[in-house]
């Protein structure tokens, strides 16, 4: 087991892993080494004096599922109950979801009434399109774009307007590019084992997980969708990080690796600015791009796969506006945005911002001017699993493996892109190491 192990990387993910690295049975050294001068990464809130509360990064987490519960399993040892605040499956935040199409917005159903009548944009029932799905043939690929998925199970209009704007809207992404199998497993995964997805979702949604406690049954008994923590999602890591450095977990902001370099005896030699550290096992929890750059010579195999892996970057604009108007939130570009706006480094601030206060007018009827706004273009912000992204995790996997290597890679390059995903996954690599 190893004695010393260093994580690289302060966002979610790296805060996660030294987490259960504290409650690892061998009781390892831990060591955190993070580039800025905060911790959090892509999750970060800004707290205004008169108390207005802006995210950049996530606005809330879903307790659905295996993921969803090993967070509020997390969020319970952290002692974050009382500042939890959630949203119940039958309040208007949670009904009201729409679609903009053809210059207007339409509601999407709610209810099982709402998807048997027809509701714009949608020509028919929604129903009609769900009951067609246990006809189609299974497919026979190994992997498919989510698009092409869609079209064949449900149809052409599911697919243009429900699928796409999903994608768009987790991964800023492009359905026609995207991997169904990486991006959507449980569709992937219920297909090929049920040849339907509507019967292997019905029939695995009830499976067994190994997390209990008092949060999660009280999230299930309440039917919570989201929930979200007062003072912003920042909150998350910075309870992270009390909780780190209660249990002597070393952290190092503002120190930025420049190479990682494996020694003949299986430990690790991290280079930095002003000097050098050994560690007996490297996790690393930054982007794959990242890390390629991080990487000898020796192992340009590893890093050129790595570099494969690419990430959408995004434009966040926060705006505040006077009297009952809430605070709102626009996300720009995306897989779109070098076509839209330029490179991030060179965008211009004024028309991102106009862009955003247009959108609000036409989408929403909001002409005033706002009280506040802020803007930050999170860079490279969302990894893009294209089609056969599974292929080139075994490609990675088994370099790591044939190479002995004592390094371990989570977080969003790899194996899902929300903050359950990275939590759930930085356990699973500690327990793995420490298994």
């Amino acid at each position: 087991m190893p004695k010393t192990v260093v994580v690289i990387g302060g966002g979610i993910t790296g805060l996660s892993a030294c987490f259960h690295l504290t409650r690892a049975t061998s009781n390892p050294k831990v060591i955190l080494l993070e580039a800025s001068g905060r911790l959090g990464g892509w999750v970060q809130s800004t707290r205004t004096e008169d108390g207005a509360i802006f995210e950049h990064g996530p606005r809330g987490v879903r307790p659905a599922g295996t993921v969803g519960k090993n967070t509020l399993q997390m969020v319970s040892e952290l002692g974050l109950e009382n500042k939890l605040l959630p949203v119940q499956k039958d309040s208007i935040a949670a009904k009201n979801r729409f679609l903009y199409v053809g210059g207007k917005l339409c509601r999407l159903p709610s209810s099982f009434s709402g998807i048997c009548k027809t509701q714009e944009p949608f020509t028919k029932p929604l129903i009609s399109h769900l009951l067609r799905e246990p006809l189609v043939s299974q497919s026979k690929e190994p992997d498919e774009s989510v698009y092409s998925f869609a079209l064949r199970r449900f149809g052409k209009e599911i697919a243009d307007n429900a699928i796409d704007s999903l994608c768009r809207g987790i991964f800023a992404g492009d359905c026609r590019q995207l991997s169904l199998r990486s991006c959507f497993p449980i569709l992937y995964t219920a297909e090929r084992g049920y040849g339907s997805v509507l019967l292997g979702m019905l029939l695995t949604a009830d499976q067994p997980h190994q997390f209990r406690s008092p949060l999660i049954s009280r999230a299930l008994t309440e039917g919570w969708t989201q929930w979200s923590l007062q003072g912003g999602m920042q909150t998350l890591p910075e309870a992270l990080e009390d909780d780190l450095r209660k249990n002597s977990v070393e952290i190092h902001r503002d120190t930025t690796v420049s190479k990682i370099e494996p020694q003949s005896n299986g430990s690790w030699k991290i280079n930095l600015e002003n000097g050098s550290i050994r560690a007996d096992h490297v996790i690393s929890a930054v982007s794959s791009r990242a890390l390629s750059c991080l990487l000898p010579p020796s192992l340009e195999a590893l890093a050129s796969e790595l570099r494969q892996i690419s990430s959408a970057s995004v434009a966040v604009v926060n705006l505040e506006y006077q009297g009952n108007v809430l605070p709102i939130t626009v996300m720009l570009g995306g897989a779109w945005f070098h076509e839209a706006f330029g490179s991030p480094e060179q965008a211009n601030h004024k028309e991102l911002l106009a862009v955003a206060k247009e959108t609000i007018r036409t989408h929403l009827g909001v002409s005033a001017e706002p009280l506040r706004s802020i803007l930050n273009i999170q860079q490279d912000s969302i990894a893009q699993y294209a089609v056969g992204h599974w292929k080139r995790l075994d490609t990675i996997y088994n370099i790591i493996s044939d190479h002995a290597l004592g390094l371990s890679l989570t977080g969003a390059s790899y194996e899902g892109v929300s903050v359950n995903d990275c939590i759930f996954n930085a356990r699973n690599i500690v327990e793995k190491l420490f298994s």
